[in-house]
């Protein structure tokens, strides 16, 4: 096939440490593992932001959030904005190629009219469009809190406001992309099909069967392995879909997570307010919201049976941004200017790895870069710290009096390309 299909799945607050193949013990991923096993482990990828709207904007349009036009989480309100129209979508850009493009899942970058999935390249998706809903209800509870307004439900094909209520959300997640394999077949071009599953960002639901299955684990992790095993059931459905339909040989895969667990106290089913320590980072510091390891390194799979050897582990420094001119390129479009990732594609195969001077993440008060194995990360009003990852991936010892020269050099890229107002990182 001269264009691959292009198959994304992305977890919502799924940690490092919460694969089977990146060390999990506890919990059981064995699609995903199988996957890794047919294809290519990344121990070194990075997600866009350490939030959720910000990362897909990163993963969408192949540069930084800032430049997406989305720095943090888009608000909890039915007017809010999202993508800059600036910015074209890999969806965008890939329909007007001859893909078909398909959604089903989570959006959250933008639920004002004009800013919705069909606004922005697909042209057909199923889901919901703020950052979270009841996985058996489908209201998004959380305008109460975050905007104040009253709960309202949330879940859609296209502009149609659909009834599935008692329903497990994920289970119809992947129903729907089931659905849009066969008619991907059907039409017989090739296609873009991008499956956000909410698991396992809070509320923390499971069906009772798979909560059982982990009943020998404490509460936080119990539930948090039950949503996971739930995820990569659905995955398993869907690639056995695939496989029905003879359209696995031609059809890139890439499973990965938005960024790192949460341990927001909303998490808890019982309103405690201590943090939640149901996901795992595998020892990284930092979670969810935080520039550290744990908050933006995340799992990443790719099964590309053209280009990527199995079985294979690729420790190449790379980031979320960089799947969009790697789709493009594989697809034989050119780059829009804005680009700000790169071509992967030799790193997945065990040859070079891309030539690029850093990675920067910015997120509230806080920014962090990375060059080679040095890691700089500020916040605040506090003095940067410096981290050499190659030997202290969990970021302990602060390397920044040792290495001044390393830390001005770092910073001076932070100035140049952001400024110096950290409220420009906001």
């Amino acid at each position: 096939m001269s264009r691959p299909n292009l198959l994304v799945f992305l977890a919502d607050d799924q940690g490092y440490g919460d694969v089977g193949c990146y060390g999990a013990a506890d919990l059981e991923t064995p699609t995903l593992d199988r996957l890794a096993a047919q294809g290519a482990r990344c121990t070194q990828w990075y997600g866009g932001s350490p939030v959720c709207s910000a990362s897909r904007a990163s993963l969408l349009t192949g540069c930084l959030p800032h430049t997406a036009g989305v720095p943090g989480n888009v608000p909890a309100s039915w007017e809010a904005s999202g993508l800059a129209a600036e910015a074209p979508t890999l969806p965008e850009l890939l329909r007007e190629a001859g893909y078909q493009t398909y959604m089903s899942g989570k959006w959250h970058l933008g639920q004002a009219a004009g800013q919705r999935p069909h606004d922005r390249g697909f042209d057909d998706w199923f889901g919901f469009l703020h950052g979270c809903v009841d996985y058996y209800s489908h209201i998004f509870y959380w305008l109460m809190a975050d905007g104040g307004s009253s709960p309202r439900h949330d879940l859609w094909h296209n502009d149609e406001e659909l009834d599935r209520n008692g329903q497990y959300l994920t289970d119809l997640i992947a129903d729907q992309a089931i659905a849009y394999l066969q008619r991907a077949k059907q039409d017989g071009r090739p296609f873009f099909l991008y499956v956000p599953f909410n698991a396992p960002h809070y509320p923390m639901h499971a069906p009772a069967d798979v909560m059982a299955r982990f009943a020998h684990l404490d509460e936080a992790r119990q539930l948090t392995a039950a949503m996971l095993w739930t995820y990569d059931r659905a995955i398993e459905r869907i690639l056995d879909e695939l496989d029905r339909l003879g359209l696995a040989e031609d059809t890139c895969v890439f499973a990965s997570a938005d960024h790192g667990p949460s341990r927001e106290t909303r998490n808890w089913p019982d309103g405690r307010a201590e943090p939640y320590p149901g996901g795992s980072t595998q020892g990284l510091r930092g979670a969810k919201f935080s520039l550290f390891e744990g908050g933006i390194r995340v799992p990443a799979i790719w099964r590309w049976p053209s280009v990527v050897p199995a079985g294979s582990e690729v420790e190449t420094p790379l980031h979320h941004h960089d799947l969009l001119p790697t789709f493009l390129a594989a697809a034989g479009i050119d780059l829009p200017p804005h680009v700000e990732g790169l071509d992967v594609r030799p790193a997945l195969a065990g040859e070079a790895a891309p030539a690029r001077e850093c990675l920067q993440w910015a997120y509230a008060k806080q920014q962090a870069i990375r060059r080679g194995p040095w890691k700089l990360v500020r916040q605040a009003d506090q003095p940067p710290m410096l981290f050499d990852l190659a030997s202290d991936p969990a970021e302990q010892h602060d390397r920044s009096a040792e290495q001044p020269a390393v830390v001005a050099e770092l910073v001076s890229i932070l100035v140049q390309r952001r400024g110096t107002s950290y409220s420009q990182t906001s």
